[in-house]
């Protein structure tokens, strides 16, 4: 049967946030060059998200898959407990010189959701090995952690998991300001939010472990920003009321706010940082948990008890790790396409959708452009304007996959100044067909 002939049907696979009843046949990619994927059909489409937010510097990055190689035929795998690697010592080295400084600890996985899920388990094994019983977690409303059962408990306010919420952790939330360009109530919402967190926490003393944040923007959760104000009386409130402070760079790290990571960004530290999705530059999965000695400390003990007792098959292997070594090559020798990108942006921006009547909270954070589609009441996921939209941009030859009625771009870091042109002058195009 040759893969042109392939539908939803008769294919084995089944695919993910898909309903496979409804959902059109998925498309057959042949190829990736650069920003460019390549489909079976003759087709070439710019990859305007750097497909789920991976590919950094586009595909089949040459620099990249040459490491992986080398490294295969040196040593694919070996078990990571009780052994390390050359590759993994580099890695974790490298990372911490792009963090805050109290930042010394690398503990590897193989997913965003897994990073969190292993953050999670850090601050409540590390209450407990000092003995106290802190169980609960809070978190922002409008949150994504990703899809694993303790991720899933801090980004409940999600509307996938209904199924799902007796099985959950125990978790609060409290609002999170979101904000946009020219946005003059920000410091109100700011304050709401860290006054239900103090209302929390000095309601419940000992009760919380952490608080957990996407830092800058949430992700899935419509591409909401808060300011890296926020970020900073965020870390002193959690300071004050002793609580740890995870932040959640799976998607913002390596590049995508205009600096190495959010944290940096916002002059902030957290006691946990969880980082993947960009780390290989879209190769291989790999994430890491970052940590402080404060919480090792906690685990490093002659009581076994006291042990982090987790691990995967296929922790810190040594093929990802190559890859990140190549990816971070290529961001320290081309920094200023993360970071000039976002002038770039809202200088386009100005040109091409500024005067588009149907946009609504226009918004910039480093490589990342978001704004709503206001076609209906309010802003929804399940918004069918998104569906429409998307499909109006694969038939211009662009992958943008609007989370509901809200369109943003995340695309590679190699995008040039003429296909930026492009990729705004398209969506203007797009917006005034659905006027």
């Amino acid at each position: 049967m040759s893969t042109t002939s392939l539908t939803k049907e008769k294919s084995p696979i089944w695919h993910p946030f898909t309903q496979m009843k409804t959902a059109a046949p998925p498309l057959m990619v042949k190829g990736g060059d650069g920003v460019y994927l390549q489909l079976e059909d003759g087709r070439q489409i710019i990859d305007c998200i750097s497909s789920w937010w991976v590919n950094i510097h586009g595909h089949s990055n040459e620099k990249i898959a040459r490491a992986i190689y080398d490294q295969a035929l040196t040593l694919e795998h070996v078990i990571f407990a009780g052994f390390t690697h050359e590759p993994a010592e580099k890695l974790a080295k490298r990372l911490l010189t792009h963090l805050p400084n109290s930042l010394s600890k690398i503990f590897y996985s193989d997913n965003g959701s897994t990073a969190v899920e292993v953050a999670l388990k850090m601050v409540i094994q590390y209450w407990h090995n000092s003995g106290q019983a802190r169980t609960r977690l809070i978190a922002f409303d409008g949150g994504y952690h990703g899809d694993t059962l303790g991720s899933m408990s801090v980004g409940r306010t999600a509307p996938f998991w209904e199924p799902f919420k007796s099985m959950m952790c125990a978790v609060d939330t409290v609002p999170f300001p979101t904000t946009w360009d020219a946005d003059t109530q920000a410091e109100e919402r700011e304050q709401e939010s860290i006054n239900c967190l103090r209302q929390l926490v000095e309601g419940n003393p000992s009760t919380y472990a952490a608080i957990i944040i996407e830092p800058l923007i949430q992700g899935a959760g419509g591409m909401r920003f808060c300011r890296p104000e926020f970020l900073q009386k965020l870390q002193k409130a959690a300071h004050e009321l002793d609580i740890l402070l995870i932040y959640d760079e799976v998607m913002t790290g390596f590049g995508r706010t205009g600096d190495w990571f959010a944290c940096v960004k916002a002059q902030t530290t957290p006691d946990i940082v969880c980082l993947s999705k960009g780390i290989t530059g879209g190769f291989l999965p790999l994430a890491v948990t970052v940590t402080s000695d404060k919480i090792f400390n906690g685990f490093y003990s002659d009581d076994v008890s006291k042990t982090f007792f987790h691990g995967h098959s296929y922790t810190a292997n040594p093929l990802a790790c190559a890859a990140a070594l190549a990816s971070m090559d290529i961001l320290e020798q081309t920094t200023t396409s993360f970071m000039d990108a976002e002038k770039l942006n809202r200088e386009i921006a100005a040109e091409y959708l500024e005067s588009q009547k149907l946009i609504e909270h226009m918004r910039f954070c480093g490589t990342i452009t978001a704004f709503e589609v206001t076609t209906s009441d309010g802003n929804n996921y399940f918004d069918q304007i998104g569906a429409v939209m998307r499909q109006k941009f694969l038939e211009r030859g662009f992958l943008i996959r609007p989370l509901g009625n809200t369109l943003y771009l995340m695309p590679p870091y190699c995008l040039t100044n003429q296909q930026r042109l492009d990729i705004f002058a398209n969506i203007a195009d797009v917006i005034r067909e659905i006027a």
